[in-house]
């Protein structure tokens, strides 16, 4: 990756917001289990944060995607994880396919008020049946006259309770799985929507919902790209929704270990610090080279995504490694910290439980390596060698 000041200037100013903007009030939000996203967003909106990467004409930086990566890593400063991952629904998971695919008449309702922040995104793909099977959803779009009559339900939907749209995944034939699918743009006040909160075990200051759809009608003219396609165009947003999670995990990591280093080598035990300690010390350095390969792997992939490059595999990789890492050095820095770990209001306690969303959402762990398989030819059935 060769960063250019305008990386840099990107970075700080995300930086910079989160110390301002976000830290401040993130204690206020957890324990409200929401954070008030349109005012959020507003502000993000007015710095151009929330458009890096997307067309200038609808309000964007038109950016590539290296960019996004920076501010994706810049928003690991924060200390909540809920806040970043409901930031990246409306810029990197919710948006993609609508920027490169909807209708101008489309991107100027839905994705030109996403980039200023006057209206709040979410994605609506997981059902309560399943959400890594994306095959398998059961959410219907019957077309009546000029409409799409839309019912079902969505299940963990970041962004839910507060959203003013939804980029929506349903069948819209009944013909293969793969090729029944559509991208609708479904405005949030529409009749027949209703949404019910769901608690969690962590990311509180995220607000998620179940949306239960009954005979809502959307325009035909809200799909995105062709019907049918909306399988491959949300596979698509999944690339950049695993980049920018790898992307997000990286300073929050370092930030983890800087705290435990910090904390070990002033908390004394048995007339030592705990940080000198060969078997700490030895660790932590490990858990910091463990990092620095994730970032590598992260910057490589999005070099070849800028690029034009297919990076499905490295994508997968990069997610998979920073769902599993976030998990390792939550807990093994939480260890360290001792009985003040097991606090509610610990940093490591805090990442200790936001961070184990990462290895479920946007594609679980077994997800990942079952296309990482498939690309290495040894998926059973789907082996290029036929084994």
């Amino acid at each position: 990756m060769k960063f250019t000041p305008e990386h840099t200037q990107i970075s700080d100013t995300v930086r910079k917001f989160v110390a301002n903007e976000i830290n401040p009030f993130t204690a206020e939000w957890e324990k409200a289990g929401i954070f008030p996203a349109r005012q959020l967003f507003k502000k993000m909106g007015g710095l151009g944060l929330l458009g890096i990467k997307y067309p200038t004409e609808f309000g964007g930086m038109g950016l590539d995607f290296s960019y996004s990566m920076v501010a994706a890593e810049a928003l690991g400063d924060c200390n909540v994880g809920g806040v970043p991952m409901a930031i990246g629904v409306q810029t990197d998971m919710c948006t993609p396919a609508l920027a490169r695919f909807g209708t101008d008449e489309l991107r100027a309702t839905y994705l030109a008020p996403a980039i200023s922040g006057d209206m709040v995104g979410c994605i609506g793909v997981s059902e309560a049946g399943g959400g890594s099977d994306v095959a398998a959803l059961k959410t219907t779009a019957r077309k009546d006259g000029g409409d799409y009559v839309i019912n079902g339900s969505k299940m963990w939907i970041t962004n839910g309770m507060q959203a003013d749209w939804c980029c929506l995944l349903a069948n819209t034939s009944e013909g293969a799985v793969h090729k029944n699918k559509s991208l609708i743009i479904v405005p949030m006040d529409a009749p027949g929507i209703t949404r019910q909160k769901i608690e969690k075990i962590g990311m509180h200051s995220s607000d998620t919902a179940q949306l239960f759809f009954d005979n809502v009608r959307v325009p035909q003219r809200n799909l995105i790209g062709q019907e049918g396609m909306g399988f491959m165009l949300q596979m698509l947003q999944f690339q950049e929704e695993r980049l920018y999670g790898a992307a997000g995990a990286l300073r929050s990591l370092d930030n983890l270990i800087d705290q435990t280093i910090a904390y070990t080598r002033q908390r004394k035990t048995f007339g030592q610090p705990i940080i000198h300690n060969q078997v700490v010390h030895f660790r932590l350095a490990e858990l910091r080279t463990e990092v620095e390969a994730l970032r590598a792997l992260t910057y490589r992939a999005v070099e070849q995504y800028v690029s034009g490059k297919d990076v499905t595999k490295l994508a997968s990789m990069a997610k998979l490694k920073a769902g599993r890492l976030s998990r390792e050095v939550a807990d093994s820095c939480l260890q360290y910290w001792g009985g003040m770990g097991f606090t509610a209001d610990n940093p490591i306690s805090q990442a200790y439980r936001d961070s184990r969303l990462i290895s479920i959402g946007g594609g679980a762990d077994e997800i990942m390596l079952g296309i990482i398989c498939k690309l290495e030819g040894t998926l059973p059935g789907k082996a290029k060698d036929g084994v």
